[in-house]
């Protein structure tokens, strides 16, 4: 990125309408100072926040969409047969793809976000020209990597943005893109199928031409002038208004305000390696890892490989009412989780789903009943996955231990996301036994890790609890950029749940 958000305290100083606000018990930085910053009534902190949400939700959203649109509809319009994409040669290619996402560039969000959305664009629009199986490997290897940098990148962008108990129901909307891709490609790839034969193409490399140019269109919409940086440096913003995000995101605000955030903490603005070796050795990461992965792989398992024993036009109009309904309850999940402030009891209430969703579908139960379990895999799994990597990004302090935690987390789940390209094999149809009991497995693996991990985050926050007390009947004893060095292991900040 170009630069971190500046000082807090600099643009407050340069506000007309500031206040003095009181710090609340507990350990006092010792170089602290009165503390300002901007006053809004809640009717203008509102319409600030919806301004903020129209300037970068709507093209973020529709860019992650187009990321979306061609996942899984291409195998049903004939790919698999013009390229003989015999045994596992189809699961292949969609694995060598996955594995480039470990990959997050460190550039201006105004320019890197929709310039991986144009080149995508194009990879994805030459993939309708590939004839042979090592060209599509190979197509799919480039899109992976053009791909790689935009989900870990809009959501460390967003959380520059919003506090962090406003985060999920943005990621939320964000990702909803991706649910709505899902309901609606199906019904897109089926209108884009009669005009399989045009020109001497079948339907599925019309699929990849025609998504691959609107991503495009996108991608250079979102280059001209939509994009914006960061919080200093927007210009739709007035100067309080820019000082009042800065200062809700406790850039540096040495007071404990924990209606708000730990904003104690603050944000460091300078990259170190320690920051890398922080995430390697941090417990959480691998922790959370292991939650994001139990979560993954049923989602791309069941959005890859929706068997209805139907043909071709009727199986893609059967993936458009799953995904309408986990549209729904991810807004629902969002929206709850953001008000309780609490991540993990909708992360486990979409890992249940999935555990009755796959029980039903790896049963010898009527079709219908496993539509039914469809609708769980798919709500659960896409219901849960924004407060997954919410969850981490609130519980990580610092921008640039935050920005690569999250990628490190990310990068290395989605290798459950590879696995689950490799164990729906087209010989074990219908039934998919193995690949729905391996996908029951990650489900197990989530119910044990997350109980583990929101266990030691209530005793860790116990625990600072007590310190906090202490320090505040010494006094302050850590100066702010002690603190500050500390992130989310500083005494007064409190891991969310």
């Amino acid at each position: 990125m170009s630069r971190a958000p500046s000082s807090s305290e600099s643009i407050a100083e340069k506000a007309d309408n500031v206040q003095i606000i009181d710090s609340s018990p507990g350990p006092t930085p010792k170089d602290a100072e009165p503390v300002y910053h901007p006053s809004l009534t809640p009717l203008q902190e509102a319409k600030l926040w919806r301004k903020v949400d129209w300037h970068i939700l709507p093209i973020l959203t529709v860019m992650y969409l187009c990321s979306f649109l061609d996942r899984g509809n291409a195998k049903l319009q004939g790919i698999t047969t013009q390229l003989d994409l015999t045994g596992n040669k189809y699961n292949i290619a969609l694995v060598r793809g996955r594995l480039t996402y470990l990959v997050l560039k460190k550039l201006r969000p105004s320019r890197w976000l929709p310039g991986i959305t144009v080149v995508w664009g194009v990879i994805m629009t030459l993939m309708g020209l590939v004839k042979t199986y090592p060209q599509l490997v190979g197509a799919r290897v480039c899109l992976g990597v053009a791909e790689a940098g935009l989900f870990p990148g809009v959501v460390w962008y967003m959380s520059i943005w919003y506090p962090r108990h406003m985060l999920q129901f943005r990621v939320g909307l964000f990702y909803g893109a991706a649910t709505v891709a899902g309901a609606f490609s199906g019904v897109l790839a089926y209108g884009i199928s009669f005009m399989s034969g045009t020109r001497g193409l079948l339907g599925w490399s019309w699929i990849f031409i025609l998504e691959g140019i609107a991503t495009v269109v996108v991608g250079g919409v979102a280059f001209l002038a939509v994009l914006v940086d960061f919080p200093d440096t927007a210009e739709f913003l007035n100067e309080d208004e820019r000082a009042y995000l800065i200062w809700r995101k406790s850039t540096s605000t040495l007071t404990c305000l924990p209606e708000y955030d730990n904003s104690t903490v603050g944000e460091e603005e300078h990259f170190e390696m320690r920051h890398l070796t922080a995430i390697v050795l941090d417990w959480q990461i691998w922790m959370q890892i292991l939650v994001y992965m139990s979560i993954v792989a049923p989602l791309y398992g069941i959005s890859l490989f929706l068997p209805f024993g139907y043909g071709t036009a009727i199986s893609q109009l059967l993936t458009v009412p799953p995904y309408i309904c986990a549209t729904i309850v991810l807004m629902i999940f969002a929206l709850w989780s953001d008000h309780l402030k609490m991540r993990s009891p909708f992360i486990l209430a979409g890992l249940l789903m999935c555990l009755v969703g796959f029980s039903i579908n790896i049963s010898d139960a009527p079709i219908g009943a496993k539509y039914f379990g469809t609708f769980l895999c798919v709500s659960g799994s896409y219901a849960a996955f924004p407060g997954i990597v919410t969850w981490l990004g609130n519980n990580l302090a610092g921008q640039y231990k935050r920005g690569v935690g999250m990628a490190f987390h990310i990068g290395i789940g989605n290798f459950s996301g590879a696995i689950a390209s490799n164990i729906y094999l087209s010989h074990d149809a219908p039934r998919y036994i193995m690949g729905h009991a391996l996908e029951l497995m990650f489900i197990g693996i989530g119910l044990v890790s997350l109980p583990i991990t929101v266990l030691a985050y209530r005793r860790i926050n116990a625990r600072r609890d007590a310190l906090q007390r202490e320090l505040g009947e010494k006094g302050g004893i850590y100066s702010a950029d002690e603190l500050r060095r500390m992130g989310d292991r500083a005494p007064d900040f409190r891991y969310t749940l």
